[in-house]
């Protein structure tokens, strides 16, 4: 008990180095780079599991485990799309807010669109300074709204453009037009993470279900039934693998397609 009371208080007395990165920066101090290996691809994992699955399975071991492979790559990349998403459009969120201030207080709306992409997030920035630079040159905003940004804020995109072309049209308020986008942005954001928080248990069931597989043969393993030796050495038991994990491949894929869909829809 003494000894991980010891270990807490160790922890929390851990030195934070994002001041030692500050105070360097002040000092005018460059950090030595770190010498950091190159990330492997999604090629370079399958090829490692497949040749994993060879030396354990055979030719069906090989298959299935690079299906495996695959399914779990795509799977991090999807989350990783729809945190990149979430970002971008709370990104945009934001620079739609500072351009609406700058527009309420008089500045055109190119002065305006640049001020917004000096502090706004990389993806909203490149929109506003495409903005800008139309608004400049009296060049179609709108257009160039649609077509300036991601394919993550392609639907968001086309809000903002139709609520400039709405107020060109109409002589409606431009700020005020553009406000109204800006909250239905941030709404759409709270509302695809409340759907994210609520999918967390049902993404924890698919997970869990998706690894039954694997505990059946290792309680088969245990009470001596030898399902590896089935699946590894006899042809019956190869076609087995290969047409079981393509199952669970799949079953994953689609169940993570509907909780996309569910949450950037």
């Amino acid at each position: 008990m003494l000894s991980l009371l010891l270990t807490s208080l160790a922890l929390l007395c851990w030195p934070d180095t994002r001041a030692a990165a500050r105070l360097r920066t002040m000092a005018g101090r460059r950090r030595r780079k770190r010498l950091r290996l190159p990330r492997p691809s999604a090629v370079t994992l399958t090829a490692a599991a497949a040749l994993g699955g060879w030396f354990v399975a055979g030719a069906g071991g090989a298959i299935a485990t690079a299906l495996l492979a695959t399914t779990v790559w795509q799977r991090l990349r999807d989350r990783k799309r729809s945190r990149q998403s979430l970002a971008a459009l709370d990104g945009l969120a934001e620079a739609v807010r500072s351009l609406v201030s700058g527009l309420r207080a008089g500045a055109h709306p190119a002065a305006a669109a640049e001020s917004a992409a000096a502090d706004a997030q990389p993806d909203a920035a490149t929109t506003m300074r495409a903005i800008a630079a139309a608004a400049r040159l009296d060049g179609d905003v709108a257009r160039t709204i649609g077509t300036a940004g991601p394919p993550a804020l392609t639907a968001a995109l086309a809000r903002v453009s139709k609520a400039w072309l709405l107020a060109q049209r109409h002589g409606l308020p431009l700020a005020d037009v553009l406000d109204a986008v800006r909250r239905d942005l941030e709404q759409r954001a709270r509302f695809a993470r409340q759907v994210l928080a609520r999918m967390a248990g049902p993404k924890s069931s698919a997970t869990v279900l998706s690894l039954l597989p694997a505990l059946g043969i290792a309680l088969g393993e245990g009470i001596g039934a030898r399902p590896l030796r089935l699946l590894a050495s006899t042809g019956i038991g190869q076609l087995l693998l290969l047409v079981g994990v393509t199952l669970l491949c799949t079953g994953v894929l689609w169940s993570g397609r509907i909780t996309n869909r569910a949450v950037l829809r």
